[in-house]
């Protein structure tokens, strides 16, 4: 086993790596940023290798981290990794009430070219120092960096190497670091190459400095309130590399800041009472058996069923009377009339189909007698018959006009 000191700035991170398929321990402090990458190329040994020589860097691998026995991780622990083809990072800020208490987070890298996994355990033992947490602690929001990048050792060191000229401490160190989207920000626009922003909380042991304190002035205050960048003497020290926005600093003083203590009422009507963390039921339970449950689930309602069916067959075939007893109930005199109008129907209905009536010689086709083509009838097929004259020869009298003619006397007459 290898022993790695990982020195950032003033910030210690000790951490146990190992090569083999054993767990790794890591040993941050209370009060101390942890940052854990986990390396690609570290997994990369038990997958098997790429078909072309010198590709193998090539696969997309991702991590999903968990509490050992969880679904996710503990509430200090953050993940992130951008891309597949990145290294993962896990970082945050363990407290005091995580001292002595080893946290095993399960680790398991995905390979997506041959959809293959492997699972390291990562052993976080928390070590209590009286030094931290550091009583004076500041929190600025740099807009020009994301998470991962904050997170680099060389980057982290540069900041807390401006921050150690501004504020001039003996001792400094960084606290946690948080992305501005874990606050409520929003995801920026992919243009200008523009960062989310992240949020770096350091601590000292020493008072404040003058240059960190300019932001409390009235004068600044109200370039804040009308979103003006705020005039800081000390900014220059830091536009270079970092852009801080002066207006989002937050400086506390630990040692001044009172606990609040909320007393819980008395849980009332219908609220679940606090029985603490979950535990989940032992493995050794014996199985049941749902062989009967199921036979009962399909007997009873197939039984039913069945007898309903018998019921309505006992009905339906072996209750029939026919006909040849229902005529045997009926009295002759009812038969016979019923057979007589029976009888007078089916005449009726012959005499009908037999009936022939000459359709008017108007309504008939004719041929032309030029061309021989078959000329259809004057009136169409919807014409109204009842109007239509018996006689042919009749013609309508209220259409007629008699042409007037001229008498030798030379007068008219009509």
């Amino acid at each position: 086993m290898a022993s790695i000191g990982i020195f950032v700035g003033l910030v210690v991170v000790v951490t146990i790596l190992s090569k083999s398929h054993a767990d790794r321990n890591v040993y941050p402090s209370a009060g101390v940023l942890f940052v854990h990458v986990l390396e690609r190329e570290y997994f990369k040994g038990e997958f098997p290798p790429y078909p072309k020589a010198g590709d193998s860097s090539n696969d997309p691998i991702t991590f999903n981290t968990n509490l050992k026995g969880y679904p996710d991780r503990p509430g200090w622990l953050r993940y992130i990794q951008r891309t597949p083809h990145s290294d993962g990072v896990l970082y945050g800020s363990p407290t005091a009430e995580h001292v002595g208490k080893p946290t095993i987070i399960e680790i398991t890298a995905y390979n997506k070219r041959t959809f293959e996994t492997a699972r390291h355990n990562l052993v976080i033992n928390i070590m209590s120092t009286e030094e931290f947490p550091l009583p004076y602690q500041a929190e600025f929001f740099i807009k020009n960096m994301n998470v991962e990048e904050m997170l680099a050792s060389e980057v982290l060191g540069d900041f807390l190497g401006a921050v150690k000229n501004v504020w001039q401490p003996e001792r400094l160190n960084a606290i946690n670091i948080t992305s501005a989207l874990d606050r409520g920000g929003r995801v920026p626009l992919p243009i200008n190459d523009l960062k989310e922003g992240v949020y770096v909380m350091v601590g000292a042991d020493v008072q404040f400095s003058s240059c960190l304190r300019e932001v409390e002035t009235p004068q600044n205050q109200l370039r804040c309130s009308q979103e003006m960048e705020p005039v800081i003497s000390c900014d220059k020290k830091f536009r270079a590399q970092f852009h801080i926005d002066w207006c989002k600093i937050s400086l506390v003083d630990i040692t001044k800041v009172v606990p609040v203590r909320s007393n819980r009422p008395d849980p009332g009507i219908g609220v679940l009472p606090d029985i603490g963390e979950y535990n989940p039921p032992s493995e050794s339970l014996k199985s049941r058996d749902y062989f009967a449950d199921f036979l009962i689930t399909l007997a009873v309602p197939s039984a039913v069923a069945l007898v309903l069916f018998i019921i309505l067959a006992y009905s339906m075939c072996c209750r029939r009377e026919g006909v040849q007893k229902r005529n045997m109930q009926t009295p002759d005199i009812q038969l016979v009339h019923h057979s007589s109008i029976q009888k007078s129907t089916k005449e009726l209905r012959s005499m009908s189909k037999n009936r022939e009536i000459s359709w008017p010689l108007s309504t008939l086709p004719v041929f032309h007698p030029v061309s021989g083509e078959v000329v259809p009838p004057i009136h169409p097929d919807n014409y109204e018959t009842t109007s239509m004259p018996l006689m042919q020869t009749q013609t309508n009298l209220q259409n007629q006009i008699q042409i007037p003619q001229q008498q030798i006397s030379g007068k008219w007459y009509s």
